[in-house]
């Protein structure tokens, strides 16, 4: 099967991740996986009241927390997050954490 342009078809998959490559976003992209990794890394008790929300450029991962005590509390575990965080990933470290405070909704 060729295309419109007469070269062969080719799967969509690859296309996408070279245009990434090339454009200099396959970093990024691999980098967000972060936020996913969170839940596993926290574990469901401290996931349900600190979540990830994004993660810049420089490593830094933005988790959101419910009350300032449990943010103090996450705080002083920060380099054991860290470890768990980088300890079987292929993407890019995360290099600090920033706890947010950001007190759920009264209705949600």
């Amino acid at each position: 099967m060729t295309n419109e342009r007469g070269g062969p078809a080719e799967a969509i998959g690859p296309l996408i991740q070279r245009y990434l490559r090339d454009h200099g976003h396959e970093t990024r992209i691999a980098q967000a996986s972060a936020l996913d990794d969170w839940a596993r890394v926290a574990g469901p008790q401290i996931s349900r009241i600190a979540e990830a929300v994004s993660i810049s450029a420089d490593g830094t991962l933005v988790i959101a927390v419910t009350t300032s005590a449990w943010m103090s509390e996450l705080a002083l575990h920060e380099r054991e997050f860290l470890d768990r965080l980088n300890a079987t990933s292929n993407r890019p470290l995360v290099r600090r954490l920033r706890w947010q405070l950001r007190p759920r909704s009264a209705n949600p």
